[in-house]
Parts: structure tokens; sequence; C-alpha cells
């Protein structure tokens, strides 16, 4: 008697798991060459990655050393860069030099800020040169790492409040703008400032007298770029040098705005006053070079 039994194993369903199998075998040697391939790649690309990471950590070990050298000289006697007593409290638009001397000071304010405050630095880097920083305390705690950048570099900071306001100030609000400002430099750089720039040079809204009461010397300027309205950068150096003169402050502004003319204008505005002579300082070093002049006038009477 025949069985009846259905088959398990029909040609046809052989056929389909032979295909089946030989797919997954090739399959499987992809996969095997594919991962022993990635494996062998050559160890000079890990061994490059890892240089990478360790040039990096040398370049912010470096730039930590370099801060922590200016903090060290700087706190000697606290202050970021000591300004003559003479000066405390004095409000200063330039400096009084007999005889003339051709000096200049750059002085940059509303930062630090994005991109602009970089590449001011990059510029006065590349021209060995030390500006003044006014900077506004939102803008240090919003870019520590660019106030830090300023001070490594051997610039000077001077306080320009914490919100840059023009209105009027009672005595509370206006401790506030200047102190809460003074302890972000301080905790982003472990050093103080004795100098003060008021908002827009508004002199009679509260910033300036409780300024003065805590013995911050005013600095104000002689030189004016009018970078804020952003005019055309022949206008702007021509600005610069309408009212420049020896013993003169420059106001320029690294940020508060798009500064992208101030940054175009100052390769030549460094050009334009080395051609005529002059030499940058800072404003502590004018203030020092004003003080011995007036040192020496009284010592001949």
């Amino acid at each position: 008697m025949f069985n009846n039994k259905p088959r398990l194993w029909t040609p046809k369903k052989l056929v389909t798991l032979l295909i089946l199998s030989s797919s997954f075998s090739l399959s499987f040697i992809i996969f095997i060459k594919t991962n022993v391939f990635k494996a062998s790649k050559p160890q000079k690309i890990v061994n490059n990655l890892i240089a990478n990471v360790e040039t990096q950590q040398r370049v912010e070990e470096l730039k930590a050393a370099m801060l922590t050298s200016w903090q060290q000289k700087a706190q000697v006697n606290g202050f970021s860069d000591s300004i003559p007593s003479i000066f405390q409290s004095a409000i200063i638009e330039s400096a009084k030099l007999s005889p003339p001397q051709k000096v200049i000071a750059l002085t940059f304010d509303d930062g630090p800020w994005p991109e602009s405050t970089a590449e001011v630095l990059d510029i006065l880097k590349k021209n060995q040169i030390k500006g003044t920083f006014f900077v506004i305390g939102q803008n240090v705690k919003n870019y520590p790492d660019l106030l830090k950048q300023e001070i490594a570099e051997g610039h000077v900071i001077g306080n320009h409040t914490w919100h840059h306001w023009y209105q009027f100030l009672n005595p509370q609000a206006a401790a506030y703008e200047i102190d809460h400002t003074e302890d972000i430099i301080y905790q982003t750089t472990g050093l103080k400032t004795n100098l003060f720039r008021p908002p827009g040079g508004i002199m009679h809204n509260g910033v300036v007298d409780y300024a003065r009461n805590s013995k911050y010397t005013i600095i104000l300027w002689s030189s004016d770029s009018i970078d804020y309205s952003r005019p055309p950068v022949s206008k702007l150096i021509g600005n610069v040098f309408r009212q420049a003169k020896p013993g003169g402050i420059v106001l320029m502004h690294d940020g508060g705005g798009n500064r992208s003319k101030t940054v175009q204008a100052l390769p030549q505005i460094i050009a334009n006053f080395r051609k005529q002579g002059y030499r940058f300082v800072t404003i502590p070093e004018l203030l020092e070079m004003e003080d011995k002049n007036q040192n020496l006038i009284k010592n001949k009477k």
C-alpha cells in the first residue's frame, strides 16, 4: 500500500532553501570582509587623532599659563595695571605731556564680542600693540574666554558698566552697574581694574559720581571714530585723525554690534599713526608718562 502522506521536502522547497543558504553565506562573507577592512585601517589615522587632542591640550595649558603669569604680575598690587594716585577720581580726555610726545592710546568699548573682539586682538598682536578694552559686565559673563585672551595677551581692562544704560541711575543702581562688573572681571581673570568709562560719555546720570567716589579714574577720549554709526571705512579713519594729537586717546568699539568697519579700518589707522611717528601705549602707560612729566616740572621749580 502506498503512503499518501505529503513529502516534507519537495524539489521546489529544496531549491528555495539552497538559494537562501547561498545568499546568507554571501552576505556573511561580505560582512566579515567589510569589518576586517575597517579594523585594518592604518593606525596612522588613530595616531593623528590622538596627536590633535594632545596638541589642543598643550595649547590650552599654554594659554592658562600665560593668564596665570599676567595675574601673578598684576596681583602684586591687586590691579590689572597700576595708576598713579594723582589720577584717582580724575577725569581724563588726554594726557598733558610737556614737551609733547608722539604717543597715542587705542581704546575699545562694549566688548567682549563674538568675532570682532578676536579680530581686533589678532590685528593688535600682529602689530605688537597693546590696547585698553572697556568691557561690559554681561558680555564678560557671556564670553569670558575673550576677556581671558585680552589679559593673556597683555592688554588693559576697564569697567564700562553691566548693561551700558544711558538713563539716570540712583546710587543703588549705579553701584550695581559698576560693582557687579568689577566682580565678574575679578571672577574671570583674578584681576581688578581702577579704570572706568561711562557709557556714551554721559557724565551726569549717576554712574560717574559713584565711580569717582570709588576712586576710579574716569577715562574719556580726545578722538572719536564714531564707528558705532558704521560709516564707510575711509570716513571712519578720517574721524580718528581729525582730532588726533600727541597724548591722545582714541575711541573705537570692538563690541555692541556689527564692528566689521572698525576691523577693516584698524590696520590702516595703525599704519597712518606710525607714518606720522606715533607709538602706541595703554592708558596706564599714558598716565604714567604724564605723572613723570609733572614731577619733572615740579623738580625744576
